[in-house]
């Protein structure tokens, strides 16, 4: 593969229970009465997107979703910061691919806010040819637009890249882009996963050895 694409929450940093829990304190007390798993299937797109299918378009304006959505995000921040990590194997996997010339992206559903939140602590910019976040897109995944976006960026055909994510609808995108995935079983299992989606390999971490064979 010619290039490797990251997704981040749940893909490079292991948060997303944090995340959860961030969003099912939230909803609860704006009114929504939904159990963790309920609010766990709604945990993708963009956070105003969220917002929208648990509680129609009519419920908040869009400064009150981003002003709901930045609360979740500091709460949630200041939750995970003793935690702050990357997966597994993942410093050595980063090392290694930079040092074979493989060039790297990260698109995610996050905003900047949260994305330079792990970058900066972890100090992981210089890693990182391009970063596509929920401000630069029009369509959440699984629309491939991300992915594409991050491909242009690297200059490298979408063909030719291969992306890393942990939800569904994130391998959906990939899948949609014309790209092959490798599934992190961090928040989802195996059998939530689609067949047919080019899903190149399952790994729990990125001790894998299986994820040798990229090189």
């Amino acid at each position: 593969m010619k290039a490797f694409i990251f997704d981040l929450n749940g893909t490079m940093i292991n948060d997303m229970e944090y995340h959860l829990d961030g969003w099912y304190s939230m909803l609860n007390r704006l009114g929504a009465r939904m159990s963790r798993e309920e609010v766990r299937g709604h945990m993708y797109g963009k956070n105003e997107e969220l917002l929208v299918r648990i509680f129609g378009k009519e419920r908040f304006t869009p400064e009150q979703m981003e002003e709901i959505a930045h609360e979740k995000e500091t709460l949630y921040q200041e939750a995970f910061r003793p935690h702050l990590q990357l997966i597994a194997g993942l410093p050595d996997f980063l090392r290694r691919s930079a040092d074979t010339g493989i060039p790297m992206a990260i698109g995610s559903a996050a905003n900047r806010f949260n994305i330079n939140y792990v970058l900066d602590n972890l100090q992981l910019h210089h890693y990182f040819k391009a970063v596509i976040s929920a401000e630069d897109v029009a369509h959440s995944k699984p629309d491939p637009e991300v992915f594409l976006k991050c491909a242009a960026a690297l200059g490298v055909p979408p063909e030719d890249c291969i992306v890393f994510e942990d939800a569904p609808k994130g391998v959906e995108a990939a899948f949609n882009a014309g790209m092959e995935s490798v599934a992190l079983t961090t928040m989802h299992t195996r059998d939530e996963f689609t067949a047919g989606h080019r899903i190149r390999a399952f790994v729990a971490d990125y001790t894998d050895p299986v994820l040798q064979q990229l090189f």
